[in-house]
């Protein structure tokens, strides 16, 4: 399996540090640009249980003006949902022009939980991996930026960290019995994750991998394919670091 293939660089705090703010201004740049271009953006976040899929997105907008991000962290569909297409709620948190929507978990659970759990039936989910495809060329069409990160962390890893929520009074909250008995699924879950990176990897729309095993390496790598992929669809020469009429009032009342 190419996951249980990957190494895990690590990166010490003081580089950390300082690629963190660099990165984080550097976003927060961008996202205004994006803005600015009534442009649209998509962020897909999976990965394994513990595997910093949370402190990845915390840090990735923390500089970020709120008012054009929204993080949905997505867990199992309401009692209406199941009565509904399984895309269907997600429709409802597609980002409109300017905004950058981010997804904590996602339409994937289709393969993953739904398939390893057996919540779905197998034609359903097997069906999937091209409804999926579709979905994300509908919105790339449309003009959408579509970026998606998988963070993968090694068994022995995710045990760590497991045990350090359980003795961790503050991060307790953070460990729920689905993540121990989920863990009793491990091979199975490589395997729906090996499917799902092999079947709905696109050009437009490829998965970014990370090793995240160590925490500071994993959030420096995402931020970094962040920023690149807006870069590349982000026309940074009409960056408009101010508005006319701000730096006008600026210039006149706060001289």
């Amino acid at each position: 399996m190419k996951l249980q293939k990957l190494e895990h660089p690590k990166l010490d705090k003081k580089e950390y540090e300082k690629e963190l703010e660099k990165l984080q201004l550097q976003l927060m740049t961008l996202q205004h640009d994006l803005y600015n271009q009534n442009m649209r953006c998509v962020v897909v976040v999976e990965g394994i249980d513990a595997a910093g899929k949370g402190g990845m997105i915390r840090r990735m907008t923390e500089f970020m003006d709120p008012r054009g991000v929204r993080v949905h962290p997505i867990g199992a569909p309401s009692i209406d949902e199941l009565e509904e297409h399984y895309m269907q709620r997600f429709w409802r948190l597609l980002p409109k022009r300017g905004e950058v929507s981010i997804f904590d978990r996602s339409w994937y659970g289709r393969v993953l939980v739904e398939r390893v759990d057996n919540l779905t039936p197998h034609k359903r989910w097997q069906r999937a991996y091209k409804e999926i495809s579709q979905f994300e060329k509908l919105l790339i069409n449309d003009g959408v930026i579509v970026i998606k990160l998988f963070l993968s962390i090694s068994k022995d890893e995710q045990l760590k960290r497991f045990k350090e929520r359980i003795e961790n009074p503050k991060k307790r909250w953070k460990i729920t019995s689905e993540d121990i008995l989920n863990r009793q699924n491990w091979d199975s879950y490589q395997q729906a994750f090996e499917d799902m990176l092999d079947k709905t990897d696109g050009k437009k729309n490829p998965w970014h991998i990370v090793a995240a095993n160590n925490k500071r390496y994993a959030r420096i790598n995402a931020m970094k394919h962040f920023a690149k992929r807006l870069n590349a669809h982000i026309d940074t020469e009409q960056v408009e670091l101010l508005k006319p009429e701000v730096e006008k009032l600026a210039t006149k009342y706060l001289p």
